[in-house]
């Protein structure tokens, strides 16, 4: 390959574009609207124009991103993670358009992006299965029906999805129903697909996972394993290789089905083999993500293996560069560093990053999608940033994790900062009585933090001089003054004018997704009464007081903080 184009955004964009730099390729990257002043913009050797709209009109948009590849140049197409990863239809396409695809096989990604197909796999090479729906299930009834049959707490997940995104736990039976539409509207914003499917949930369990990598000569090759159990809202928070306090014997049976699985499958690429680990020892198959990972780093780190350098040699038909799973040297740990505020749920923050000071020394890696002046979009992933702290030890990583979360400032939106601080002094996690946390500990067991302070959303975003000339971005000089008054005679897309007293307000910039009642219901105090989407994630909002509810934002509408959703009499 000569020239790569990278089909994704944001930290994971810049990771492949300085990965393509390692390895000798030219990169090129894709950008929508609201993305033209994003970092890696910048950094990429190109960057082509996706025009307006949501994901599915831009960085969804398959049309469109093999017309900017071939506009480029391009020979090959790295997916990254999220959006098109693990869209089988995409490989496809991408193969057929003469393009060399960075990733396994269109049939493999089929195989094992079934969900479904994926556990049949798996029970064939005998890794361990908990209970599960033999295939999608079509409706909300059939999913409580499901749950009556095999009981709670149940996974209802995203059957073409990945990454948390489309999952929901339910622990009762009255919520089962609305958690499975919740999860089919998620896959579908996602991923483009809303099949869901179900499986028993396991209490209190752990998420390990194994990294693998497969060339086109046979050769499979299991790296390591990491624990991902820190997690809200059923997405990872922090992750660390190797898995710390389980035995050798689960260690090895998890590497031994993770290479079956993969073997299986004939798999090639980077790919990771997820589990489940009850608290009574029992190690249940998960699903296996047919791409990168965000949290490939702690492997990285801790093996000297550059996984996506691996990716671009195995499209290129090369061996492997290792031969054997290689000996962990030392501990790495991964924190998201994403714009949300663990004080009130985690609830998502775009806006714009005012201030960003990452620390450094000894140990320290930081990949980025922003820095100071960045303009994190609503429409997209929350996530800014991750912090990857390595030391000899588990003990000297969490020693220097404390210091580089310490020196970590960043100001303009709300960040998981104080939360990471935070779980550095919980005796679960760091275990000193022994590793405690496990998948939902966050929302049960968790002591909690403040939210943070308030911040007014701030209108557009960092102005860049850059101007896109033929789907092509360009530099240029233009006053800084002139785009200032531009962007303030734009149309508002909120509700003006002051809130009333009783008002139902947004929490979050975001989209009405749906409402939960009618116009004009009777509403109880507490009731959860429409979601707000943002970046990706509903949010449910629930009525400050009972009363005779007035819908002002319909369905669709663009909401800010703050603005007025409906008022309730």
């Amino acid at each position: 390959m000569k020239k790569l184009l990278i089909a994704n955004r944001g930290e994971i964009a810049i990771r492949i574009v300085r990965a393509a730099r390692d390895y000798g390729v030219a990169s090129c990257a894709i950008y929508s609207d609201l993305d033209a002043g994003s970092l890696h913009v910048e950094l990429a050797d190109e960057a082509y124009g996706l025009g307006p709209g949501r994901p599915a009109d831009t960085y969804l948009n398959i049309v469109k991103i093999l017309h900017i590849a071939r506009k480029a140049g391009a020979d090959a197409i790295h997916p990254g993670y999220g959006f098109l990863s693990e869209r089988a239809e995409f490989a496809q396409a991408v193969i057929d358009a003469g393009f060399t695809w960075i990733g396994p096989t269109p049939d493999v990604i089929r195989a094992l992006g079934d969900k479904v197909e994926a556990r049949r796999i798996a029970a064939k090479v005998g890794a361990p299965l908990v209970k599960g729906s033999d295939g999608p299930l079509s409706s909300a009834a059939e999913a409580v029906a499901f749950a009556k049959k095999v009981g709670l707490p149940l996974a209802i997940k995203a059957a073409f999805g990945g990454g948390g995104r489309g999952m929901k736990v339910a622990h009762r039976l009255e919520e089962v129903g609305d958690m499975f539409d919740s999860a089919v509207r998620e896959a579908t914003e996602a991923f483009g697909r809303g099949e869901c499917y179900a499986e028993e949930f396991l209490d209190k369990p752990r998420h390990i996972e194994a990294q693998v990598i497969a060339d086109r000569h046979d050769n499979t090759i299991v790296l390591g394993t990491r624990d991902c159990t820190l997690q809200r809202r059923n997405q990872k928070l922090v992750e660390e290789a190797p898995a710390p306090f389980i035995t050798e014997d689960q260690r090895a049976r998890i590497h031994a089905a993770a290479s079956a699985i993969c073997a299986e499958a004939g798999y090639t690429g980077a790919g990771t083999v997820e589990f489940l680990l009850s608290n009574n020892g029992m190690i249940s198959f998960l699903e296996v993500n047919t791409r990168l990972q965000v949290e490939h780093p702690v492997t990285e780190e801790t093996t000297g293996v550059d996984i996506v350098v691996e990716q671009l040699r195995i499209a290129d038909g090369l061996p492997l560069s290792v031969t054997e799973t290689p000996v962990a040297r030392g501990h790495a740990f991964e924190f998201r560093i994403n714009a949300e505020d663990p004080g009130r749920g985690f609830l998502p923050t775009p806006g714009v990053v005012k201030r960003f000071r990452a620390p450094s020394g000894p140990g320290i890696r930081l990949d980025a999608g922003v820095e100071s002046g960045s303009d994190i979009p609503r429409f997209y992933d929350s996530m800014m940033a991750k912090l990857i702290v390595t030391g000899s030890t588990r003990d000297e990583a969490l020693a220097r994790a404390r210091r580089a979360l310490q020196e970590f400032q960043i100001e303009g939106v709300a960040s998981v900062l104080p939360f990471h601080r935070a779980v550095l002094g919980e005796r679960d996690f760091t275990g000193e009585d022994g590793f405690k946390v496990y998948t939902n500990w966050i929302e049960t067991a968790f002591r909690g933090i403040e939210p943070a302070p308030r911040v007014e959303p701030v209108e557009g975003g960092f102005i860049r001089s850059l101007i896109e000339i033929d789907g092509r971005l360009h530099s240029i000089g233009l006053p800084v003054a002139l785009l200032s008054r531009m962007a303030a005679q734009q149309p508002s897309v909120a509700s003006a004018g002051p809130q009333k007293a009783n008002a139902l307000i947004a929490p979050i910039p975001g989209i009405v997704q749906k409402w939960l009642v009618a116009d004009g219901a009777q509403v109880a105090e507490g009731e959860a009464v429409v979601l707000i989407e943002a970046m990706k994630m509903e949010t449910r909002v629930a009525a400050p007081q009972a009363g005779r509810i007035r819908i002002t934002a319909e369905s669709g509408a663009v909401v800010a903080l703050g603005d007025q959703l409906a008022t309730i009499n």
